[in-house]
């Protein structure tokens, strides 16, 4: 349960990550003009008018190390995950840089994936959220179910990204939750990384906000989406099917739930579902009339809620079921509504168009 001591140290890893992140932000804006790295509106997906600086996830990864090292336990599991996320955020620099193909981003995705998963950092037992006396072993398939949770994490957060400060507020909002779930089930050094991620894109979200001065881009989104997915899976959580995956889907439920969406809708227009479009949540608010600012509030707000739904669901009580239950019903009938009122707006604008 709460201990004043994880408490405090927690609380020093967030303030030593969020004024790196703040810090750094600048220094990181500069160097990406020097490479390159400039997201230059060219499709009406992008929100942005004006050429933005990008690989501003690079100051959110210092941030984080720096505190990590200082305040964390650099163990095993967290020597391999440290290294992966390295991968990524190379991989990231590199897109961010010259926009790899799909495919190659995939690889290295994968890459990173296999560096915790080959130090043990994987889900071998599933348990059933109802009845904690049951389990199902996975064997062999421990290897390939986590390294696809990963990278479809990894993914999920990145495909959001597509609004000023709206990946790296579910993030956020994604941290603190983990961070609560973790001292509830006596988990400290989760606690602490979870602290020191949330503290992290504090320090960068207000170079981020509309109007954004940069964008995390791949090197922050991906960054986040690894940090989340491998943490849920790691020291007591690895053992917790509802900790593992059933938690983690519900409070990062927002990017995966337009995430699914985006796969079969670009499958049924024939399309490969790497290809980008403007069809996600974020997109059909703004088609509906909303300003972005507007648009990552009410993001930000189903957030919380399916956050909350998700401590809920790691305590005890009867009532616990039903709670997470409206409150993921209640977050999918306003993604259903958005999703139905964008359409309507883009059918509207095709027909003022004829």
């Amino acid at each position: 349960m709460f201990n004043d001591s994880v408490v405090l140290t927690s609380a020093l890893a967030f303030a030593a990550a969020l004024l790196i992140a703040f810090a750094l932000t600048p220094v990181v804006k500069s160097f990406a003009y020097r490479i390159g790295a400039v997201d230059v509106p060219k499709d009406n997906r992008r929100m942005h008018k004006t050429p933005i600086p990008r690989v501003g996830g690079l100051a959110i990864f210092l941030g984080f190390l720096v505190s990590v090292l200082v305040f964390g336990r650099i163990d095993a599991d967290m020597k391999s995950i440290l290294l992966g996320s390295m991968v990524i955020v190379l991989l990231g620099i590199v897109d961010d840089v010259v926009a790899l193909k799909p495919g190659t981003k995939f690889i290295g995705q994968f890459v990173a994936a296999f560096i915790p998963v080959m130090a043990n950092v994987r889900v071998s037992v599933l348990t059933n959220p109802f009845n904690t006396d049951s389990y199902f072993r996975l064997g062999w398939l421990s290897v390939p179910i986590t390294v696809l949770w990963i990278v479809g994490m990894t993914n999920a957060v990145n495909f959001i990204d597509g609004l000023d400060g709206l990946a790296c507020g579910v993030s956020s909002i994604a941290s603190l939750t983990v961070f609560t779930i973790a001292l509830l089930v006596s988990e400290p050094y989760i606690a602490i990384v979870m602290a020191a991620l949330a503290g992290a894109c504090f320090g960068f979200l207000p170079y981020n906000l509309n109007p954004a001065q940069i964008f995390m881009g791949d090197t922050g989104s991906m960054f986040l989406g690894y940090i989340l997915a491998t943490m849920s899976i790691t020291g007591l959580f690895k053992l917790y099917a509802i900790i593992s995956f059933i938690v983690p889907f519900i409070i990062l439920g927002l990017p995966i739930f337009d995430t699914g969406f985006a796969i079969v809708r670009r499958l049924l227009k024939g399309q490969s579902p790497l290809q980008a479009d403007r069809g996600h949540i974020h997109h059909r608010l703004v088609d509906m009339g909303f300003d972005q600012k507007q648009s990552v509030a009410i993001l930000y707000a189903v957030s919380v809620l399916l956050g909350m739904a998700a401590v809920i669901f790691t305590t005890s009580g009867e009532m616990k079921i039903a709670i997470v239950a409206v409150a993921v019903l209640i977050s999918l009938f306003l993604a259903m509504n958005i999703r139905i009122g964008g359409r309507k707006q883009q059918n509207n604008s095709e027909k003022d168009e004829k």
